[in-house]
C-alpha cells in the first residue's frame, strides 16, 4: 500500500538582467525598439515568432518560453524567460523491499501511460543505489533479495556517510562508480538510501552527472524522512563549513518508510524530532501538542505503529505527527524551492547550529545542535517580549522530553556573533532571524540588539547550563 502525500510542480523562472516582472519593460533605456518573441516548434527546430498570438497551424508545439529583445543606438540584447518545470512525489509505503512492492524501481513515474508501457516492455531494469554502510549492514541481504527477485541488474555502492565523509571527494568516488555502471541519465535514477547525510551528497553527484540525472531518496533515519528527503536541496562540506558546495535538484521521487527508522538508536529518534519541534514551533501549535504529550512515546516505540504497549494512541501519533511535518515542511519549500526568498521560517535553528556543529564533530548530531540553537532563540524571542515565560518552559521541557541538549559550553556568545555577521553576508544584508511568537506561530525578525541577545544568553546560561561550575563566555 502506498500514499502520495504529495505531487508537486515548481516553476522556476530563468530570467538574466531582470527580477520579477515583465522581462521586456527591466531595461532603463526607454528609447530603444523592444520586441517580444514566442518560441514555437515546427519540425525539428524552434523559430522565433514576433508577438504573442500564434497560428496554432503554423506550430507542433508552442514554448512557454519568451525572448525579448531590445535595440538600442548601443548594440541589442535579450531577456531569456523559460519557466523550469520539476515534478517530484513525496510517497509513504509500507514494506518497500517487499519484492512485491514494486515502488522502489517505479515509484518516481508519475505518467501511468508510461508506467505501463515500461511494465510490458522487455527492457531490462537497470539501477545504481548508494547505501549508507551501517544501513547496508543491516538491509543489504534484503535488498539484494529484492533486486534478484525483480530480475534488476544492478550495482550496489555501499559507503560510509557521516559529516566528516560528506566532501567533495566521496560524490566524485560515486561518480566515478555511475561512469562505469554506464548509467541512461533520463530512464535510470540514482537510489539513495541512508541518512540526511547520505541523501545530501548522492542528490549532488546527481546533479553534476551529465548536468542532471534523475536519483530517488530513501531516507532511514528520523531526521531525513521529515526533513531532507522532501526538499530540493544538495550539498557536501568544504572548507569546514558545512554545505558550502551544493545545489538545489530536487529527487524524482521521495519514498518513505517507517520501518527503517525501527533500526536506528534511540539518540536518532530524539535526533529527528527535534526538527519535527521545529516545524512545530513555526508553524503548528496541533504538532507541539502531539509532540509534548506523546514525545516519549514516540522515542520508545520509534514510530513503529505495531506495539502493544501503547496501542492505537501510538499508531495515531506516529503517524499524525510525522504527516503534519512533513506537510508543514512542504508548505515552506515548494513555492521557495531555490530560496529565491531569503525569509525562511525553516531556518529557525540554523543560524548558529551550522557553526556549532562543525566545531565539535562528531560530538552533536545535526538535530542536536539544532535543537541547543533553538532552545536559545526561544530565550531570544522570551527576552523579546515575543513569548510568555509560562510559553518558554513548556518549549523547554518539550525538548528535554525528547532527550534534546538544550546547552552547550561551544555555544557562546562569540560563536553567535560571529555566525550573525557570517548570515548577514550570505542573506542581503539582513540577519532574517525566524522566532516563535507564540505556540505555533513565528515571524522574521531583523532589529534584535546586541542588548537583547546578550541578556537572553545570559539568562539562557544561568538556567539550562549543564554544571553549576560551568561558566558563561560573556
Amino acid at each position: 500500500m502506498k500514499a502520495v502525500i504529495s505531487s508537486l510542480l515548481f516553476q522556476q523562472p530563468s530570467i538574466y538582467n531582470c527580477k520579477m516582472g515583465k522581462a521586456h519593460e527591466c531595461n532603463s533605456d526607454a528609447r530603444g525598439k523592444k520586441n517580444e518573441f514566442s518560441l514555437v516548434r515546427v519540425k525539428t527546430t524552434w523559430k522565433s515568432k514576433l508577438g504573442k498570438k500564434i497560428n496554432k497551424n503554423e506550430a507542433e508545439c508552442v514554448s512557454p518560453a519568451k525572448i525579448y529583445e531590445n535595440i538600442t543606438e548601443r548594440g541589442s540584447s535579450w531577456t531569456v524567460v523559460s519557466p523550469i518545470t520539476f515534478t517530484y512525489k513525496v510517497t509513504e509505503t509500507h514494506g518497500l523491499l517487499d519484492p512485491s512492492n514494486d515502488t522502489l524501481l517505479f515509484g518516481h513515474i508519475t505518467d501511468p501511460q508510461q508506467l505501463q508501457e515500461i511494465k510490458k516492455s522487455n527492457k531490462l531494469i537497470r539501477r545504481f543505489l548508494v547505501i549508507d554502510q551501517e544501513v547496508f549492514n543491516i538491509y543489504g541481504p534484503k535488498l539484494t533479495e529484492y533486486l534478484k527477485v525483480n530480475n534488476v541488474v544492478y550495482k550496489i555502492l555501499a559507503l560510509p556517510t557521516n559529516e566528516e565523509s560528506k566532501s567533495m571527494e566521496t560524490a566524485l568516488k560515486i561518480l566515478d562508480d555511475v561512469n562505469n555502471f554506464a548509467l541512461d541519465r533520463r530512464t535510470e535514477p540514482i537510489i539513495a538510501i541512508g541518512g540526511g547525510v547520505c541523501l545530501d551528497i548522492v542528490g549532488l553527484a546527481a546533479s553534476l552527472y551529465r548536468r542532471r540525472t534523475p536519483y530517488i531518496r530513501v531516507p532511514t533515519t528520523l531526521l531525513s524522512y521529515i526533513d531532507a528527503s522532501v526538499g530540493a536541496k544538495t550539498g557536501v562540506n568544504f572548507a569546514n563549513c558545512k554545505n558550502k558546495l551544493g545545489a538545489y535538484i530536487p529527487p524524482a521521487a521521495a519514498l518513505l518508510d517507517l520501518s527503517f527508522i525501527a533500526t536506528i538508536p534511540r539518540r536518532h529518534i530524539s535526533n529527528g524530532l527535534a526538527e519535527m519541534l521545529k516545524m512545530a514551533l513555526m508553524k503548528h501549535q496541533g504538532l507541539f501538542e502531539l509532540l509534548e504529550e506523546h514525545g516519549c512515546m514516540l522515542l520508545d516505540t520509534k514510530f513503529q505503529t505495531d506495539s502493544t504497549l501503547y496501542g492505537h494512541s501510538n499508531t495515531d501519533a506516529a503517524s499524525q505527527t510525522t504527516r503534519i511535518a512533513i506537510t508543514t515542511m512542504l508548505e515552506e519549500l515548494a513555492p521557495n524551492l531555490w530560496e529565491d526568498d531569503l525569509n525562511r521560517l525553516v531556518d529557525f535553528g540554523h543560524l548558529i547550529s551550522p557553526a556549532l556543529e562543525m566545531k565539535v564533530l562528531p560530538s552533536l548530531l545535526h538535530g542536536e545542535a539544532v535543537n541547543i540553537d533553538m532552545s536559545y532563540m526561544v530565550y531570544v524571542s522570551c527576552e523579546s517580549g515575543l513569548l510568555t515565560e509560562e510559553e518558554k518552559q513548556r518549549i523547554i521541557s518539550c525538548m528535554v522530553g525528547l532527550e534534546l541538549p538544550v546547552w552547550n559550553e561551544e555555544f557562546t556568545m562569540e560563536l553567535i556573533q560571529k555566525s550573525l555577521q557570517d548570515r548577514l553576508k550570505h542573506s542581503g544584508g539582513l540577519v532574517r532571524m525566524p522566532l516563535p511568537v507564540g505556540l505555533g506561530q513565528a515571524e522574521i525578525f531583523n532589529n534584535t540588539s546586541f542588548d537583547t541577545l546578550h541578556r537572553a544568553y545570559i539568562k539562557w546560561c544561568e538556567e539550562l547550563s549543564v554544571s553549576s561550575d560551568s561558566t558563561c563566555d560573556v
